[in-house]
């Protein structure tokens, strides 16, 4: 047998790719699927390589076990899904054979916490932590996740020129590029800010179709920019991302509630807040209002 399990190629990264490819073909994953579960595969062989593992036949549990080792300053959720997504390509490559590791037994990643328990940042202290980044385009993209709370993939690749211009006409705007899933949803304009947010990342967007500079790609984006994002934030005290999103969710929920969220003293009438709940689920890309927990807590 060829190297890499004859996937059709000597590359370890382009192997997994294939090997992904095919499953979406013969419909055993989306493609969607099957490009998130191929940037974390991507994201493992190039560690893998650095480490002199060449060929995916010498990957063994415990190369997933260092691994994982790598990935503290993720989220435990994050984390779980980066070794799920080494166990999906092996599985497929192995036709079966792969033991799969299992992330928090074997890897002692933390159990997932569905519920938020920490506060998040308030809205000055987002905006201040955002005014301290030097980057005018990662300062940008961190504040339409803010305002409009997006995903970080989402605000990269938003045409913020077209958004800024569906916003200041139906005070709404639709966000559809790097969605989960793919699915398209609607995000109401209800603040100035969110316009001011769209027009600074409109200026800055320029002749590029996204927010993403046109020598790059999202991949090159995710690991070399947005992470410049992320560590100047933490050293600001916002320690994820993801933290501005739930500022916004939380804000959000306020609006539509009249009563703060439970993570910040309040409280989810899940009767009364049922409607609210199901508007910012859709708002935030969700199709369950139980998943607002990992934003405004129980």
């Amino acid at each position: 047998m060829s190297r890499n399990y004859g996937l059709g190629s000597r590359e370890m990264a382009k192997a997994g790719q294939f090997a992904l490819k095919n499953a979406s073909k013969s419909g055993h994953l989306s493609y969607s699927s099957a490009s998130t579960i191929g940037d974390r595969w991507s994201k493992f062989a190039a560690w893998a390589r650095e480490a002199g593992i060449k060929k995916m036949e010498d990957i063994t549990s415990d190369t997933v076990k260092t691994y994982a080792s790598t990935l503290s300053d993720l989220a435990p959720s994050t984390a779980q899904n980066y070794i799920s997504a080494i166990n999906s390509v092996m599985n497929l490559a192995t036709k079966g054979g792969w033991k799969s590791v299992s992330p928090t037994k074997d890897c002692n990643i933390e159990q997932r916490s569905h519920a938020r328990t920490q506060s998040a940042p308030d809205r000055e202290t987002a905006r201040g932590a955002l005014s301290s980044i030097q980057d005018d385009r990662l300062q940008a993209v961190g504040n339409l996740m803010h305002e409009l709370g997006l995903r970080s993939k989402e605000a990269s690749l938003l045409n913020a020129q077209s958004a800024l211009l569906e916003a200041t006409e139906s005070r709404s705007v639709t966000i559809s590029d790097g969605t989960k899933g793919g699915r398209s949803r609607e995000v109401e304009i209800t603040r100035p800010e969110q316009l001011q947010a769209l027009q600074r990342a409109a200026d800055l967007q320029g002749d590029h179709r996204s927010m993403i500079p046109a020598d790059q790609n999202w991949a090159q984006w995710r690991e070399g920019d947005l992470r410049d994002l992320r560590e100047g934030l933490q050293e600001q005290g916002i320690e994820r991302l993801h933290d501005l999103r739930a500022a916004f969710a939380n804000q959000r929920f306020e609006e539509l509630t009249g009563h703060a969220a439970p993570v910040e003293g309040g409280y989810w009438d899940r009767k009364a807040d049922l409607e609210a709940a199901k508007r910012l689920a859709e708002e935030l890309g969700h199709g369950r209002t139980a998943v607002l927990a990992a934003y405004i807590g129980r």
